[in-house]
């Protein structure tokens, strides 16, 4: 069922600035209030949060971060997206592995001079492979936000979403910080479950030499709350401040290069295989 007063999107107001395609506005990116794919993006935050607890979070954590599930190459990662569409967003409905090079080639052109950057716009999202493995959408898309703590304002159908979650009626978790101490660092946060925790698990276990910035861009590229909103600075401590900035900047490429003008990715992966060669050679464990 449809919900209406719902109000826009807040980030509507906060949004980087980034040259998009001719005759695209802004406002078209992230409208959670109507569209033809609402039903559907709607359904998936409904189910992630009434489902998403810490308890969840922390079995989740179990099960993925020790990368037991399977071993290959992050390009064969990349393909195997060509079987995912993204349930949670309202932007794209063609495969997540073209979002991947659209992302990529954004930053190549205003930062040749970072092939990291460039290789995190690329595989920023290939932890959405957990869909292919069984796990429901909506613990592996969408926008993340801390668990453990009160659920804040900017997150995504705040309003209407959360009343079967029980760590909302929690008081012990439903307070400014919760379980965790004021300024303690996101790195000691339990986010939702996700794409962007579990790449991140990857790349560690892994060792892949990604600097700081760009791990933390895998890591947090979903947190809207934090990054367009300005919710849960109190959970930040200075090394997090540090790092926004540039987790603002990768957001720009993810949500303005979304096009349906889709890129000849047979074209572009022999550059973007020498920088897999690079940061992320060989068969990983997922």
């Amino acid at each position: 069922m449809r919900v209406i007063n719902l109000g826009p999107d807040p980030s509507l107001a906060y949004r980087p600035e980034y040259p998009l395609q001719e005759g695209k506005d802004k406002s078209q990116f992230r409208n959670f209030e109507s569209g033809d794919l609402f039903e559907r993006v709607f359904n998936t935050y409904k189910l992630m949060h009434k489902h998403q607890t810490l308890d969840f979070v922390k079995q989740k954590h179990v099960e993925w971060a020790g990368c037991t599930h399977s071993r290959m190459t992050v390009m064969e990662s990349i393909d195997r997206l060509d079987q995912l569409i993204d349930e949670s967003d309202p932007d794209v409905d063609f495969p997540n592995s073209f979002h991947a090079f659209q992302t990529a080639e954004g930053i190549r052109r205003e930062h040749p001079d970072k092939d990291w950057f460039q290789l995190v716009g690329l595989i920023h999202d290939i932890g959405k492979i957990m869909a292919l493995w069984g796990e429901p959408q909506w613990a592996v898309v969408g926008d993340t936000y801390p668990v453990g703590c009160r659920f804040q304002n900017a997150i995504v159908f705040r309003d209407s979403t959360f009343v079967d979650n029980p760590d909302d009626k929690n008081s012990s978790l439903n307070t400014e910080c919760g379980i965790y101490e004021t300024h303690c660092g996101l790195d000691n946060v339990l986010m939702s479950w996700g794409h962007d925790e579990y790449l991140y698990q990857v790349m560690k276990f892994n060792k892949c030499p990604i600097p700081e910035e760009g791990l933390y861009m895998i890591r947090f590229h979903s947190f809207y709350p934090w990054h367009t909103h300005g919710n849960y600075m109190h959970l930040c401590n200075e090394k997090d401040l540090k790092m926004l900035p540039w987790v603002k900047e990768f957001n720009k490429f993810d949500l303005y290069t979304k096009s349906t003008d889709l890129p000849d990715v047979e074209q572009l992966k022999p550059y973007y295989q020498s920088l897999i060669d690079k940061y992320c050679p060989g068969v990983l464990s997922w």
